[in-house]
């Protein structure tokens, strides 16, 4: 940073004395940076600890709907259902974590569909019993891939691929938008991003 010019010329006048620390100043500093980060201390709950997939009660930890015990609503025929990605948090504000879960058809080539399905715990909790579908971000009849799956905070976001025609291979889709969803007002809301390159 350059110095203001003539600062050196200002004369010791006795109404700039401020411009000079003591020590008296450096202590009531730091007595103030104290009290305020013992008072945050004070006012932090015991059990306020962030772990993947737990939102913590007042009572006990609530754990998040486990993406590979769920029942989805796909038809992979004969071939088996994989959970591509997943991924928990609160999404709609309740205090209980909600599952989201990337899945499609296992396929050893190609570009099978995808699937993103919201979890919630089973209705009426029982250990065996297994986490409920609650919503469908995208559903494989869509005839889409998604790549890019994400979660930061309470926003689910992903890429999402598909075909201009059936012509198109179905190993390379040739369509691409990002979207993300957020829960607003009472339900999940799905927003297009601006594609790339575009205005």
């Amino acid at each position: 940073m350059q110095p203001l010019a003539g600062a050196d010329s200002l004369p010791d006048r006795p109404d700039l004395a401020h411009r000079h620390s003591r020590p008296v100043h450096w202590l009531a500093t730091a007595a103030a940076l104290g009290a305020v980060i013992a008072g945050v201390a004070a006012l932090q709950p015991s059990d306020a600890t962030a772990s993947p997939g737990v939102v913590r009660t007042a009572s006990r930890p609530v754990p998040a709907p486990d993406a590979r015990a769920a029942a989805y609503p796909v038809d992979c025929g004969p071939a088996r259902l994989d959970v591509v990605d997943h991924a928990s948090a609160d999404l709609d504000g309740d205090g209980r974590p909600e599952t989201v879960a990337l899945v499609r058809c296992h396929s050893e080539m190609g570009t099978p569909p995808s699937g993103i399905y919201v979890l919630a715990p089973a209705a009426g909790g029982g250990k065996a019993a297994k986490p409920r579908v609650v919503a469908t971000f995208l559903d494989p009849k869509e005839r889409m891939s998604a790549d890019d799956f994400a979660l930061r905070g309470a926003t689910v976001s992903a890429t999402l691929r598909g075909y201009s025609s059936d012509q198109v291979p179905r190993c390379c889709p040739d369509l691409e938008r990002g979207v993300n969803w957020r829960w607003q007002d009472g339900q999940f809301v799905l927003k297009p991003l601006r594609v790339a390159g575009s205005a």
